[in-house]
């Protein structure tokens, strides 16, 4: 009889040398360019792992537990068989099963997990066939790479991970054994969930263990009366990106489809995780800087009774989120005396919140205008308000800690400050001018907040940003930094418009003839729609198209001069590595290799090579390259290095004067009542944009320019971002001169003339030699410091 099941069966079972080509379900894992865990996204946590890696006690421990026969039988246990045949007969169906190792092999690889005969007779054989085609330990480390341990943890790996944040290899034995114990039943007896029963479970494979002889009794006593330490692990990220990790999760998808999350991908992106995590916290502190200046909105909610049991009071806290280091907190007193409340924190337990936290928190009215500064705790917050906190880190010298008989009696509670969650938004972007990796990206304050990714989506008007774009137009066609313009007031009469349109300066002011680079530096937006004028709409787009702006989203008039049109802050910041390399195409990129679960490199991010004018779009015999090409002359992309490292030095972007460098170029940019703040800078190796606005654009407030709000941002970036790094000018191409001209008229000076500087231009560009009273040129007669 069993002959004839066995004809009627086998056609339909499976090939064991699937066994080889059988993909575990691992999940995506994506890390920084210096190999820092940035997420990981899939069902199933899973790290395969080879035999060899694994301790041999840990290999005692599931033969104990399983299958202590396992390397003496053929695949089957025939008394366990017949125990599960009399509970079939006397049940009518099976409950202890009777599986080896080998069995529960073929079930989990092959077969569904349906109590039924049928099922298991089809184990049966082909655990025989498993037996016959492989080793012995080949079908353990099968076993251990794909047996379920709960907590969405599936093999050994990765459940020494979730329970333990371990390597297999750095387990204790009591550890081991509680591994060892979940196979059998992952819920009844997870240390988790029912700590008393994973106990019992534990002990009786330690002593299974000592009984066939794979430990002692001292070591049995001693694992058998440890405590329990698991603990729920949840990935160990080692990097804040989580708006970069979705950026990688969504091209990977979109690569492989729905196996980027089972196959075990390993991506590494380009960003590097110091500098990212300094992006993100200079968002973050940005974002919080702007809300603490336009003041306090009061309570997210309220609780009625603040001295209800503590228990309940935390149950009530846990309807509101915690936001990345924002904490919610119940008031339960206000005490004016001590200049302190006291609060009920989420996640923390009693804290105390000191006036010195709340001096900031004046009433907001307006984004122009709050209330009086506050004075004493009550101005700010009232027994039952819910209020956002942060912690309070400190470091207390030894001398200043309390003694034994103080300690006692005056618990010491964790300090906390009063915040509040941003309604401003932001993103910081840093491209590495050259190749167009991005080295750190953060789309926002918090993606668990908001999953709107502001780097690459927001499309904004970049108001002055957009200048450095203008400018470089003008010197492509002729102009050079001494070209005057004449900053005085404009009208604009418009069919379409309500009323003329009367563009002036942020300062209100009109300073007359004005040089090109003064009004960059200053940001002269008369000068600016006067340039634009001259150039033309045409010119100046045709230029924005051969720099790879996007254009779909300008508007073909006058207005286009102060950044009236839609950008995203990575256009912008591809745009400035453009400039800051000196003229070269950029492509932005993330994704610097992927790797398959075996690890082989299955996509590397090609080599880029700069390439002057004409370039091959695709180069068969160097497949790995991406060629670069060149968008502007480089003469006058090197005038306008020249032109926005004055920013820096004297104009709007005085900030950045703190980094104490003499390489650093860039623009300030602020829109119509300031609903968009920018700034982007750059040295020739590194060019970094950061926008702050609401997503609904809404006036930020006076006094809110790209200055004041994104430069600091950008700035507490660019301190780690160029840290210890040399500087990096574009080298000077040839064909420029430097000539001593009147800063008035741009011209050249004369001999000897008070307040003359020195500008740069393109040789054929240069100003004239002056005449001289006989007609000549006057070189002979110029001191030699004149000369240049």
């Amino acid at each position: 009889m069993a002959a004839s099941f066995y004809l009627y069966l086998r056609p339909g079972l499976p090939e064991v040398e699937q066994l080889a080509d059988i993909k575990l379900q691992t999940p995506l894992r994506v890390y920084s360019a210096d190999e820092r865990l940035i997420a990981e996204f899939g069902e199933k946590r899973r790290a395969p792992i080879t035999i060899e890696q694994i301790p041999t006690i840990q290999l005692h421990a599931f033969l104990a537990a399983e299958d202590s026969n396992f390397y003496s039988h053929m695949g089957v246990d025939f008394k366990g068989l017949l125990r599960a045949a009399i509970e079939l007969v006397t049940t009518g169906h099976i409950q202890s099963g009777g599986s080896t190792i080998t069995m529960q092999v073929a079930k989990n690889y092959f077969l569904s997990r349906d109590r039924t005969f049928i099922r298991k007779f089809n184990e049966i054989l082909l655990a025989v066939q498993i037996e016959r085609e492989l080793e012995k330990n080949e079908i353990l480390e099968l076993y251990l790479n794909k047996i379920y341990l709960g907590n969405r943890a599936y093999g050994l790996q990765a459940a020494a991970q979730v329970y333990y944040d371990k390597k297999v290899k750095e387990l204790s034995l009591a550890q081991m054994a509680m591994l060892a114990g979940l196979p059998k039943a992952p819920s009844a007896y997870n240390p988790l969930v029912n700590p008393e029963r994973a106990l019992i479970r534990r002990n009786w494979i330690l002593g299974r263990m000592q009984d066939l002889g794979y430990i002692s009794e001292d070591a049995y006593q001693l694992a058998s009366n440890a405590e329990l330490t698991a603990s729920y692990n949840a990935p160990a990220t080692e990097v804040d990106a989580d708006y970069v990790a979705e950026m990688a999760r969504a091209e990977m998808v979109k690569r492989f489809g729905d196996a980027a999350y089972t196959d075990g991908y390993v991506v590494t992106l380009t960003v590097d995780s110091r500098k990212q995590q300094t992006a993100t916290e200079a968002l973050r502190n940005g974002l919080e800087a702007y809300e603490e200046r336009h003041g306090y909105r009061g309570p997210i909610g309220t609780i009625e009774d603040p001295s209800q049991p503590e228990a309940t009071l935390l149950a009530e806290l846990s309807n509101y989120p915690r936001i990345e280091d924002l904490s919610p907190a119940l008031v339960q007193q206000v005490n004016d005396e001590d200049n302190q409340a006291h609060l009920l924190v989420r996640g923390l337990g009693a804290a105390t919140l000191a006036m010195d936290t709340m001096t900031w928190a004046s009433r907001h009215r307006t984004v122009n205008y709050t209330g009086p500064k506050p004075s004493k705790p009550s101005d700010v917050v009232s027994p039952g308000d819910v209020v956002y906190v942060k912690e309070v880190r400190t470091t207390t010298p030894p001398e200043a800690m309390p003694d034994d008989s103080t300690s006692q009696t005056m618990p010491n509670k964790p300090t906390v400050a009063l915040s509040q969650l941003p309604e401003v938004q932001g993103a910081l972007i840093s491209l590495e001018a050259e190749t167009g990796a991005i080295e750190a990206l953060s789309g926002g304050y918090s993606f668990g907040q908001s999953k709107y990714n502001r780097a690459i989506q927001a499309t904004r008007q970049p108001g002055s940003a957009f200048k450095p774009f203008l400018y470089l137009a003008a010197l492509e066609n002729g102009m050079s930094p001494a070209t005057v313009f004449n900053d005085a007031p404009i009208v604009f009469d418009d069919d379409q418009l309500a009323s003329a349109w009367r563009p002036k300066n942020s300062s209100g002011q009109f300073y007359g003839p004005t040089r090109l680079r003064e009004a960059l530096y200053r940001s002269r937006n008369l000068v600016s729609i006067r340039l634009l004028r001259d150039l033309g709409i045409d010119t100046t787009m045709n230029f924005l198209e051969q720099l790879r702006i996007p254009t779909g989203n300008m508007q073909r008039d006058l207005s286009l001069a102060l950044g009236s049109g839609l950008l995203t802050p990575l256009d912008v910041a591809r745009g400035f590595a453009v400039i800051a390399n000196g003229g070269y195409d950029v492509t932005p990129y993330l994704i610097q290799q992927v790797k398959d679960g075996q690890g082989k490199v299955v996509y590397q991010a090609p080599e880029v090579v700069h390439c002057n004018w004409r370039c091959p779009e695709h180069d068969p015999e160097h497949p790995g390259i991406r060629y670069a090409q060149r968008l502007a002359d480089p003469k006058a992309v090197y005038l306008l290095h020249s032109m926005m490292r004055d920013v820096v030095r004297r104009g709007t972007g005085r900030r950045a004067l703190a980094l104490g460098r003499s390489d650093i170029a860039g623009k300030t940019g602020t829109t119509n009542d300031q609903r968009d703040t920018w700034f982007s800078g750059f040295n020739h190796r590194i060019a970094t944009t950061v926008w702050l606005g609401y997503d609904q654009p809404t006036p930020m407030g006076r006094g809110e320019y790209g200055g004041s709000t994104a430069l600091p941002v950008w700035l507490e970036y660019m301190k780690v971002a160029l840290e210890d790094t040399p500087s990096a000018f574009m080298p000077q191409p040839n064909g420029l001169v430097s000539v001593r001209i009147d800063p008035r008229t741009g011209q050249r000076a004369l001999p000897g003339q008070e307040g003359a500087v020195f500008e740069v231009f393109r040789e054929e560009n240069a100003p004239p030699p002056l005449e001289t009273a006989n007609g000549s040129h006057g070189n002979g007669n110029h001191l030699p410091q004149e000369l240049f």
